[in-house]
């Protein structure tokens, strides 16, 4: 059962196909920093990561507590923006090599950092997001979180980048800037388009345009056909095939 449309406007919403290409993106610059072979993310770990799952007799809970509910068909998984946010943080520790019984502990107490069960795609976490980590590796003398603290400036470096993708309406995350905030002709906003990736300046959908420049030849004439600035309709054209990839 899909969600009713009321409930979406304003968080966005992304299927399990899009929300898993906009989870697993990575500008190339970003990509250096990688501290480990990055992997992409499936649906199946994005489910247990929102919904929890069952290990024989034993229930495990949900990182937090996500914008829409399970679906019968676990195919038609929703994501709304501020958790598609928060689900890119936690996979940078899934990329660190953290097993998903550390990355819930260290989410647990970044919770308790932030104050927010979303702590990642809060303000809090950008403007002290250094801090943060030193409070989550605080007093661990054994296990993944040691190697953890040990390289923990090295792993913000590589979380940092995508922090200053974000923009911030008070204390919550609203917009995404994919290509970087110093490039902002691709936006992912949730209050325009659903939170589709469109061309800011105009707001057509970056999937539209990539199909557009296949049909026309050519990214002039499409920039001309929509009234879109040329370099806005390259931008799209490359994000979309990175997605695809």
């Amino acid at each position: 059962m899909k969600t009713p449309v009321d409930d979406v406007l304003g968080r966005g919403i992304y299927g399990a196909a899009e929300a898993l290409r906009l989870i697993n993106f990575r500008r190339s610059d970003a990509m250096r920093r990688t501290l480990s072979e990055r992997r992409k993310v499936s649906r199946h770990t994005i489910a247990r990561w929102l919904y929890g799952y069952e290990h024989g007799r034993t229930r495990s809970e949900p990182l937090w507590r996500p914008d829409y509910a399970p679906t019968e068909d676990d195919a038609a998984l929703e994501v709304s923006f501020r958790d598609l946010i928060e689900l890119r943080f936690v996979k940078a520790f899934r990329d660190a090599g953290l097993s998903l019984q550390t990355i819930r502990e260290c989410f647990s107490r970044a919770v308790e950092a932030v104050h927010d069960e979303r702590p990642f795609s809060t303000l809090r976490f950008r403007t002290d997001g250094k801090t943060i980590f030193l409070k989550i590796t605080r007093d661990i003398q054994e296990g993944e979180f040691v190697d953890l603290k040990r390289r923990q400036n090295v792993f913000y470096s590589f979380v940092e980048p995508s922090l200053h993708d974000l923009e911030f309406d008070a204390y919550i995350v609203t917009r995404w800037f994919p290509l970087g905030i110093s490039r902002k002709t691709i936006v992912i906003d949730p209050g325009r388009a659903f939170g589709r990736p469109i061309v800011n300046d105009g707001g057509v959908p970056i999937e539209t345009v990539f199909r557009a420049v296949k049909s026309e030849g050519s990214p002039e004439r499409v920039a001309k056909l929509y009234e879109l600035p040329i370099a806005a309709v390259r931008d799209a054209v490359s994000l979309q095939q990175q997605l695809a990839a």
